[in-house]
């Protein structure tokens, strides 16, 4: 922004006006996950563009994985990752892992880079006033969670108390056993219990690609039908599965629109919710 002459900088902000109005005081959820999460020049974009949006009175809630990094220490302690379908087996001591990492190092670096940017964040688990009541999704993978119910109070009041939530998915069923629950589905549940007006899901590729080995075929947006088709037809495959099968899961719940974002751009959340190109993939109903 150094070399662009003052005029120009007015007329990107006045142009944005529009869609800041849009917005405003509307709740946006954010899931952040993958590469973004472990590059720290993207990183900070990602803790700006959020401490930005909240800063013009978006009502903004991040939600956030942590794979790569408990991957890291894992191994660190000599204990190999295992997936099952694209879910992490999660045995006692790998739960105890995933709790140190997401409630804490995760939840916390965040947080501490929000208040950095000028936002006021609090960092909060699953477990913490309910928020992710779980049960057991599948005995072949430990302590995976599948969400029963998202009470959603102690978001609300983080809300309308002016903090930005920093939630890490981990969840509780009522006797207190904790459970590692899939950040996608998390923030997808989340973001229909506080009736979002978006909710984006960062990841690593530009979005939902026709041809996966080519960034040209990417569809720029999608109604739910034509999303149940290129699932039925296996245009969408791999580990993009559960994530797309989220989004229809979200906008079937009552979300208008749910983009898959490529976390991989700078400043990628503010080009979707504040110009008109937008960036990823959008599917709506």
């Amino acid at each position: 922004m150094e070399n662009i002459p003052n005029a120009e900088r007015a007329e990107v902000l006045t142009q944005a006006l529009q869609y800041i109005r849009r917005y405003a005081g509307k709740v946006v959820v954010v899931k952040y996950g993958g590469g973004a999460m472990v590059n720290e020049e993207l990183k900070r974009h990602v803790t700006e563009d959020i401490a930005l949006l909240h800063m013009i009175g978006v009502r903004i809630v991040l939600v956030h994985g942590g794979g790569p990094e408990i991957n890291d220490l894992m191994k660190r302690l000599g204990k190999e990752p295992t997936f099952v379908g694209g879910l992490r087996v999660t045995d006692a001591e790998t739960m105890d892992i995933v709790e140190m990492v997401l409630a804490g190092k995760v939840n916390k670096t965040l947080v501490n880079m929000l208040g950095m940017y000028g936002g006021s964040a609090v960092g909060i688990s699953g477990m913490d006033g309910g928020l992710i009541e779980a049960s057991v999704r599948d005995e072949r993978l430990g302590f995976v969670g599948k969400i029963e119910r998202i009470n959603e109070r102690i978001v609300k009041d983080l809300l309308d108390r002016g903090y930005i939530p920093v939630i890490s998915t981990v969840g509780c069923d009522r006797e207190g056993h904790m459970y590692n629950i899939n950040g996608d589905t998390a923030a997808a549940r989340i973001a229909c219990a506080l009736g979002a007006e978006r909710l984006i899901m960062m990841t690593d590729i530009e979005g939902i690609l026709r041809d996966k080995d080519d960034p040209d075929t990417l569809v720029p947006e999608l109604s739910l039908p034509e999303a149940r088709e290129l699932l039925r037809h296996g245009v969408i495959s791999g580990g993009m599965i559960p994530k797309v099968e989220c989004c229809v899961d979200a906008v079937e719940r009552g979300i208008k629109n749910v983009v898959i974002l490529d976390g991989r751009v700078p400043h990628s959340i503010l080009m979707e919710l504040l110009t008109d190109e937008g960036a990823g993939t959008l599917v709506h109903a």
